[in-house]
């Protein structure tokens, strides 16, 4: 890795911010990528994505990977009971995480480097419920994200899709990516068996509000299950989409 990491806490949250390698507050103003759960679909592929920047297929993109107090808490928008003894309810404060993210940390993250503050080249990437909380901050929070990756989005939540449904969004500038694995609802005996129709009905929703294809895309990666590592995959792929070559100045 040739860019710079550091170790930041913010609001009593602790955040990894990624500089790439030509980083310089000579230079122009780059875009940022807020990632949930720290930088655990970035860390690990660096190597991977400075080559991308280096050949020019991405543009050089600042992360800043925000680790969660309680992502059975912050990452979900209302209460719901367990799906499991082995685990807590669902605490639904997804509302307070986004002021604290909006209000807090973003503010924090930019002043302390240069960053692009168009919030079309802002950036909010999560993956299963951090998927959902993505597409439930850029519903809450329209103005602050113009691109988000929901990769395999927890729309298993109760009436989450629904939600995202009745909600009022104007298309405008903003791009969305979708995945979800083809085999995520294989051995799930309970809500969580309809997690790829939920993701489909919710890229319908997306769609019938308005979106064009430029704007929204939807994969559902053959085989994948719910899983770390095709997690990392797909943050890959949505950053190709949402700021590939050809892709960051429309």
């Amino acid at each position: 890795m040739r860019g710079t990491l550091t170790e930041h806490r913010i609001n009593g949250k602790e955040c990894t911010v990624y500089l790439p390698p030509s980083y310089s507050v000579q230079t122009g103003a780059l875009p940022c990528v807020y990632v949930l759960d720290g930088g655990s679909l970035f860390l690990e592929q660096m190597d991977k994505l400075e080559s991308q920047f280096a050949n020019g297929t991405l543009p050089e993109l600042i992360f800043a990977g925000i680790k969660p107090a309680d992502r059975l808490d912050e990452y979900t928008p209302w209460p719901a009971p367990s799906l499991s003894p082995a685990f807590h309810d669902f605490g639904g404060k997804g509302r307070l995480f986004l002021e604290e993210l909006t209000d807090a940390i973003i503010p924090t993250v930019e002043d302390m480097h240069h960053i692009s503050a168009h919030p079309e080249t802002r950036g909010l990437i999560g993956a299963s419920l951090g998927g959902l909380f993505s597409i439930y901050a850029m519903l809450q929070k329209p103005v602050i994200f113009g691109r988000i990756g929901c990769i395999s989005g927890s729309f298993w939540y109760e009436k989450s899709a629904d939600y995202v449904r009745s909600a009022s969004l104007r298309p405008a500038r903003r791009r969305i990516y979708m995945s979800v694995g083809s085999r995520e609802a294989e051995h799930k005996n309970n809500i969580q068996n309809t997690m790829i129709r939920q993701n489909k009905d919710v890229h319908e929703s997306l769609r019938q509000k308005g979106f064009s294809q430029s704007q929204l895309s939807f994969t559902v990666e053959e085989g994948a299950v719910h899983h770390q590592e095709a997690f990392k995959r797909q943050f890959n792929a949505a950053l190709s989409w949402l700021y590939g070559k050809n892709r960051s100045r429309s």
